[in-house]
């Protein structure tokens, strides 16, 4: 077991986590870690990564019988401006 390590706080407020600490709770460059307040001492937790919540959502609708989002937006801007919208895609290249 680890017993007792020493690091210091940098003019940055920062610490370094001695590698054999690093090792042990298989932490490496972008680990999130916790730091818990408990009376007089301060217990530093790994954290749980975090997800973006774009990710987290990313895909849910996918085969959910919804319709394309072009279709969507062709709906919404209505017939008047689609002849406009490929007279514009034509001269980008895109059809």
């Amino acid at each position: 077991m680890l017993d007792f390590m020493k690091s210091v706080v940098s003019s940055r407020g920062q610490i370094t986590i001695p590698v054999a600490i690093q090792r042990k709770m298989g932490m490496g460059p972008g680990t999130r870690v916790v730091f818990e307040l408990a009376e007089d001492r301060v217990v530093l937790r790994k954290g749980k990564p975090e997800v973006d919540p774009v990710d987290r959502y990313y895909g849910i609708f996918k085969g959910k019988g919804l319709p394309p989002v072009d279709e969507l937006i062709r709906e919404m801007r209505g017939p008047d401006l689609e002849p406009e919208l490929d007279i514009r895609n034509r001269k980008r290249g895109k059809r």
